[in-house]
């Protein structure tokens, strides 16, 4: 949910997050958002403090009478007494306008995974088990080797978002890693027979993005 009394701004907001698989509700005030959070759960929580009638750090507060849902303070008030003020008040973080997009949703992934752990991870019955370390489709093992168990579990994780070869080498492999792409599309094509040969349509989630990358898709 995002919360601002500047429509403007929450258009914004909407506009940075959607592209990131991000479903925004937008409530201009907290009038509208205190309506919202009774009616329905959400994830997180986008709260500007400078409002009319209620601000910010009251919102917060209400809100916190009732849901332990994250809450991320996004305004122009930057002095330290300020951020201090909001987090004792019951806000998970606090970021400043104008904010880099990057840092926001690095700063709202961070909040996820910690609210939603993502070591097990199901599609249409492929079950990515971090704890256990398998991957199973139906309850039929897929053996796959650490470093394609490593890659298509980030895939899983991060639905949706182009992965290059590059960044493929950097996450899996590591930075200093002399691992080339070709070693990148070798992994992808041996997970890509082995998650098949059990009945899996892989083709239909893990995608190729030629001259890109790789991507999953969460299909229903």
């Amino acid at each position: 949910m995002l919360v601002d009394d500047e429509k403007r701004m929450l258009d914004l907001l909407a506009l940075y997050l959607k592209p990131h698989n991000y479903t925004c509700k937008k409530a201009q005030g907290a009038d509208e958002a205190l309506s919202y959070i009774e009616d329905e759960p959400f994830d997180i929580v986008l709260l500007d403090i400078m409002m009319p009638e209620m601000n910010g750090w009251e919102l917060c507060q209400e809100i916190r009478q009732t849901s332990d849902v994250p809450i991320i303070m996004v305004t122009a008030r930057g002095q330290q007494d300020d951020i201090v003020k909001g987090l004792k008040l019951g806000a998970d973080d606090y970021i400043t306008k104008p904010f880099d997009e990057s840092e926001l949703l690095a700063r709202m992934e961070a909040l996820l995974r910690r609210r939603f752990p993502t070591n097990r991870i199901e599609v249409n019955d492929l079950l990515w088990n971090e704890k256990q370390y398998e991957l199973t489709y139906l309850n039929q093992p897929i053996k796959l080797t650490p470093k394609e168990f490593a890659m298509i579990g980030h895939l899983m994780r991060n639905p949706n978002q182009v992965f290059t070869r590059e960044q493929l080498i950097e996450i899996i492999w590591g930075y200093n890693s002399d691992t080339e792409g070709r070693t990148v599309d070798s992994h992808v094509r041996n997970m890509r027979d082995k998650i098949r040969s059990v009945g899996f349509p892989i083709d239909d989630h893990f995608k190729t993005v030629w001259g890109v990358g790789y991507k999953w898709i969460n299909q229903t």
